[in-house]
């Protein structure tokens, strides 16, 4: 896959992941979701920090702490949507695909190809989290089932998914061929919840 291919593809997941944010209410805040250890208003903040955070990893910052920053907001939905904007403007760069990304959860640097897939895969699986916590279904777009499908595949299990704080849970059997239930599954969630 080329690296304009992948930022069209990962432009889709953000643009999706907004388009579902845009959906919350200040009543839905305090609602549970698929990452156990967050409610809405956690799992936007911290959704808002990556975005954040990978903006300043595309632009040769990652290792400032400070860009990562996770905090609640008073104004989750417009605070994403912002974020959104500056980490898809930050990839579009023209430097971005010959620059290593400095990921501090990470602990090291990645290419920017697999650095951008990173942030891509989370953003498919952070929409259906938000869509979920809404009671809303999440349609993953055809063009992202297979290449998300291979980024989630890629990612290690074992034990370090066991850790707290590790971003996925231990991998799950699918029950069916459905590119997005493979996804989740691979990833630790749970299609059903």
């Amino acid at each position: 896959m080329l690296i304009n291919d992948l930022l069209t593809l990962h432009h889709t997941a953000v643009g999706t992941s907004v388009e579902i944010v845009s959906k919350v209410s200040a009543d839905d805040l305090g609602k549970p979701t698929p990452c156990s250890e967050w409610t809405l208003a956690e799992l936007l903040a911290h959704m808002t920090a990556q975005h954040h955070g990978f903006a300043a990893a595309a632009r040769g910052k990652g290792g400032d702490l400070a860009a990562w920053e996770v905090s609640v907001s008073s104004r989750p939905v417009v605070d994403y949507a912002e974020a959104a904007e500056d980490v898809l403007a930050a990839f579009a760069e023209p430097e971005v695909p010959q620059r290593e990304f400095e990921l501090p959860e990470f602990g090291a640097r990645f290419p920017a190809m697999q650095a951008i897939g990173f942030h891509l895969i989370d953003y498919v699986v952070h929409g259906w989290d938000v869509a979920r916590s809404l009671g809303l279904d999440y349609h993953l777009a055809p063009e992202l089932a297979e290449p998300a499908l291979r980024i989630a595949l890629a990612v290690p299990d074992g034990e370090a998914r066991l850790k707290p704080g590790a971003p996925f849970g231990p991998a799950l059997v699918a029950d069916d061929d459905d590119p997005l239930n493979r996804v989740l599954t691979a990833l630790g969630r749970s299609p059903k919840w």
